[in-house]
Protein backbone atom coordinates (compact mmCIF):
# COMPACT_ATOMS: atom_id res chain seq x y z
CA UNK A 1 0.00 0.00 0.00
CA UNK A 2 1.30 3.36 -1.05
CA UNK A 3 1.04 6.01 2.25
CA UNK A 4 1.22 9.30 1.35
CA UNK A 5 1.17 11.96 3.88
CA UNK A 6 0.01 15.82 2.59
CA UNK A 7 -0.46 18.26 5.32
CA UNK A 8 -2.79 21.45 4.81
CA UNK A 9 -0.99 23.44 8.36
CA UNK A 10 -4.08 24.68 10.90
CA UNK A 11 -4.92 26.02 14.04
CA UNK A 12 -6.82 26.04 17.47
CA UNK A 13 -7.87 25.96 21.30
CA UNK A 14 -8.15 23.43 24.21
CA UNK A 15 -10.18 23.10 27.32
CA UNK A 16 -8.28 23.57 30.68
CA UNK A 17 -8.15 20.43 33.04
CA UNK A 18 -11.31 20.71 34.68
CA UNK A 19 -11.99 19.93 39.02
CA UNK A 20 -14.35 17.32 38.43
CA UNK A 21 -14.19 14.11 35.45
CA UNK A 22 -15.93 14.48 31.92
CA UNK A 23 -17.07 12.27 29.95
CA UNK A 24 -15.49 11.34 26.53
CA UNK A 25 -15.81 8.34 24.00
CA UNK A 26 -14.84 6.32 21.22
CA UNK A 27 -17.63 6.98 19.07
CA UNK A 28 -18.78 7.17 15.34
CA UNK A 29 -22.45 7.54 14.35
CA UNK A 30 -22.61 4.62 11.99
CA UNK A 31 -19.99 2.07 10.52
CA UNK A 32 -19.66 0.92 6.92
CA UNK A 33 -20.97 -2.29 5.67
CA UNK A 34 -18.30 -5.35 5.52
CA UNK A 35 -20.18 -5.97 2.30
CA UNK A 36 -19.04 -3.20 1.06
CA UNK A 37 -15.52 -2.63 2.17
CA UNK A 38 -14.12 -6.28 1.72
CA UNK A 39 -14.74 -4.84 -2.08
CA UNK A 40 -12.16 -2.19 -1.58
CA UNK A 41 -8.23 -1.59 -1.91
CA UNK A 42 -6.94 1.14 0.26
CA UNK A 43 -3.99 2.55 -2.48
CA UNK A 44 -3.24 5.52 -0.03
CA UNK A 45 -4.32 7.37 2.92
CA UNK A 46 -4.13 10.95 3.08
CA UNK A 47 -4.02 13.27 5.69
CA UNK A 48 -4.97 17.40 6.00
CA UNK A 49 -4.08 19.33 9.16
CA UNK A 50 -6.33 22.88 8.83
CA UNK A 51 -4.19 25.69 9.08
CA UNK A 52 -7.24 27.11 12.14
CA UNK A 53 -5.60 24.34 14.38
CA UNK A 54 -3.28 25.83 17.17
CA UNK A 55 -0.31 23.58 18.23
CA UNK A 56 1.68 24.20 22.07
CA UNK A 57 4.99 23.36 23.43
CA UNK A 58 4.27 24.98 26.49
CA UNK A 59 4.65 23.21 29.90
CA UNK A 60 1.84 22.22 32.28
CA UNK A 61 -0.73 19.78 32.66
CA UNK A 62 -2.86 21.02 30.19
CA UNK A 63 -0.99 23.49 27.58
CA UNK A 64 -4.37 25.59 25.64
CA UNK A 65 -4.12 23.99 22.16
CA UNK A 66 -5.76 21.32 20.21
CA UNK A 67 -2.42 20.10 19.40
CA UNK A 68 -0.60 18.53 22.26
CA UNK A 69 2.28 15.83 21.32
CA UNK A 70 5.62 15.32 22.70
CA UNK A 71 6.90 12.24 23.86
CA UNK A 72 9.99 11.13 21.45
CA UNK A 73 9.64 13.27 18.33
CA UNK A 74 11.83 15.88 18.25
CA UNK A 75 10.48 19.35 18.76
CA UNK A 76 9.29 20.66 14.60
CA UNK A 77 6.42 20.35 12.51
CA UNK A 78 3.73 18.91 14.90
CA UNK A 79 1.46 18.90 12.67
CA UNK A 80 2.98 16.53 10.28
CA UNK A 81 4.19 15.09 13.58
CA UNK A 82 0.19 13.95 14.25
CA UNK A 83 -0.70 13.46 10.78
CA UNK A 84 1.74 10.88 10.10
CA UNK A 85 0.84 8.59 13.53
CA UNK A 86 -2.99 9.31 12.10
CA UNK A 87 -2.07 8.00 8.41
CA UNK A 88 0.03 4.95 9.79
CA UNK A 89 -2.57 4.02 11.68
CA UNK A 90 -5.89 4.53 9.21
CA UNK A 91 -3.17 2.25 6.98
CA UNK A 92 -2.77 -0.48 9.54
CA UNK A 93 -6.50 -0.22 10.33
CA UNK A 94 -6.92 -0.93 6.27
CA UNK A 95 -4.53 -3.83 5.92
CA UNK A 96 -7.69 -6.21 6.34
CA UNK A 97 -8.89 -4.94 2.87
CA UNK A 98 -8.17 -6.75 -0.45
CA UNK A 99 -11.16 -6.13 -3.27
CA UNK A 100 -10.93 -5.48 -6.35
CA UNK A 101 -11.69 -1.89 -6.44
CA UNK A 102 -8.92 1.08 -5.40
CA UNK A 103 -10.25 3.76 -2.63
CA UNK A 104 -8.34 6.12 -1.11
CA UNK A 105 -8.89 7.24 2.73
CA UNK A 106 -8.65 10.68 3.73
CA UNK A 107 -9.06 12.05 6.58
CA UNK A 108 -8.69 15.47 8.45
CA UNK A 109 -7.52 16.52 12.05
CA UNK A 110 -9.44 18.55 14.24
CA UNK A 111 -8.13 17.36 17.55
CA UNK A 112 -5.05 15.69 19.07
CA UNK A 113 -4.51 16.47 22.27
CA UNK A 114 -2.22 14.20 24.18
CA UNK A 115 -0.73 14.43 27.77
CA UNK A 116 2.91 16.53 28.67
CA UNK A 117 5.13 14.83 30.34
CA UNK A 118 4.42 17.25 33.11
CA UNK A 119 0.67 15.38 33.14
CA UNK A 120 2.22 12.09 32.72
CA UNK A 121 3.94 12.28 35.58
CA UNK A 122 2.50 14.47 37.87
CA UNK A 123 -1.22 12.94 37.50
CA UNK A 124 -2.44 9.66 38.84
CA UNK A 125 -5.59 7.63 37.68
CA UNK A 126 -5.84 10.62 35.01
CA UNK A 127 -5.91 12.25 31.82
CA UNK A 128 -7.42 11.29 28.23
CA UNK A 129 -5.68 11.05 25.02
CA UNK A 130 -8.35 13.48 23.45
CA UNK A 131 -8.31 12.79 19.35
CA UNK A 132 -11.00 14.05 16.78
CA UNK A 133 -10.59 13.66 13.25
CA UNK A 134 -12.99 13.00 9.83
CA UNK A 135 -12.65 10.40 7.63
CA UNK A 136 -13.81 9.63 4.04
CA UNK A 137 -13.02 7.20 1.31
CA UNK A 138 -12.91 8.91 -2.19
CA UNK A 139 -12.71 7.07 -5.36
CA UNK A 140 -9.01 7.44 -6.76
CA UNK A 141 -10.56 7.96 -10.95
CA UNK A 142 -13.19 10.42 -9.90
CA UNK A 143 -12.26 11.91 -7.00
CA UNK A 144 -15.72 11.51 -6.00
CA UNK A 145 -16.42 10.82 -2.16
CA UNK A 146 -17.91 6.99 -2.07
CA UNK A 147 -18.10 6.65 2.05
CA UNK A 148 -18.35 9.32 4.85
CA UNK A 149 -17.26 11.69 5.87
CA UNK A 150 -18.06 10.25 9.48
CA UNK A 151 -16.65 12.05 12.42
CA UNK A 152 -14.30 9.60 14.36
CA UNK A 153 -13.32 10.54 18.27
CA UNK A 154 -10.92 7.70 19.76
CA UNK A 155 -10.34 9.27 23.00
CA UNK A 156 -8.67 7.21 24.91
CA UNK A 157 -7.90 7.03 29.10
CA UNK A 158 -4.08 7.92 29.49
CA UNK A 159 -2.31 6.29 31.46
CA UNK A 160 0.16 8.46 33.78
CA UNK A 161 2.20 8.02 37.32
CA UNK A 162 3.20 4.88 37.83
CA UNK A 163 1.05 3.18 35.11
CA UNK A 164 2.53 4.60 32.80
CA UNK A 165 5.98 3.87 33.75
CA UNK A 166 4.99 0.33 33.89
CA UNK A 167 3.88 0.48 30.62
CA UNK A 168 6.78 2.15 29.34
CA UNK A 169 9.02 -0.73 31.46
CA UNK A 170 6.67 -3.43 29.03
CA UNK A 171 7.65 -1.34 25.97
CA UNK A 172 4.59 0.77 25.36
CA UNK A 173 4.42 4.60 24.51
CA UNK A 174 1.86 6.64 24.03
CA UNK A 175 2.45 6.59 20.71
CA UNK A 176 2.24 2.94 20.11
CA UNK A 177 -1.47 3.06 22.55
CA UNK A 178 -2.78 5.86 20.30
CA UNK A 179 -2.08 4.14 17.22
CA UNK A 180 -3.19 1.27 18.22
CA UNK A 181 -6.41 2.53 19.43
CA UNK A 182 -7.18 4.46 16.45
CA UNK A 183 -6.30 1.46 14.36
CA UNK A 184 -9.03 -0.39 16.42
CA UNK A 185 -11.50 1.96 16.00
CA UNK A 186 -11.09 2.74 11.86
CA UNK A 187 -11.08 -0.75 11.69
CA UNK A 188 -15.03 -0.73 13.56
CA UNK A 189 -15.91 1.90 11.39
CA UNK A 190 -14.66 -0.11 8.20
CA UNK A 191 -16.73 -3.07 9.52
CA UNK A 192 -13.85 -5.09 9.79
CA UNK A 193 -13.18 -5.27 13.45
CA UNK A 194 -14.52 -5.70 16.64
CA UNK A 195 -16.93 -2.35 17.69
CA UNK A 196 -14.68 -1.04 20.12
CA UNK A 197 -16.85 2.18 20.40
CA UNK A 198 -17.93 3.33 24.22
CA UNK A 199 -17.64 6.16 26.50
CA UNK A 200 -16.08 6.46 29.87
CA UNK A 201 -16.08 9.44 32.62
CA UNK A 202 -12.39 10.45 33.67
CA UNK A 203 -10.57 13.83 35.26
CA UNK A 204 -9.02 14.71 31.78
CA UNK A 205 -7.98 17.64 29.19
Amino acid sequence: MQVSRRFLLLSALALPLAGCATTYSTAFDQGLSADLTQQWRVVDVQVLVPESLTVSEAPGLVPQADIVWREDDPRGDRRAQVGAILVAAVAEAAKGLHGKHPVILQLQVNRFHALTFEAETQLSDAGVHNIQFTLWALDPRTGAVIAGPTPILPDLPALSGQAMKAARARGETQKSQISAHVTATVAAWLGIGPDVRGSFTRLGD
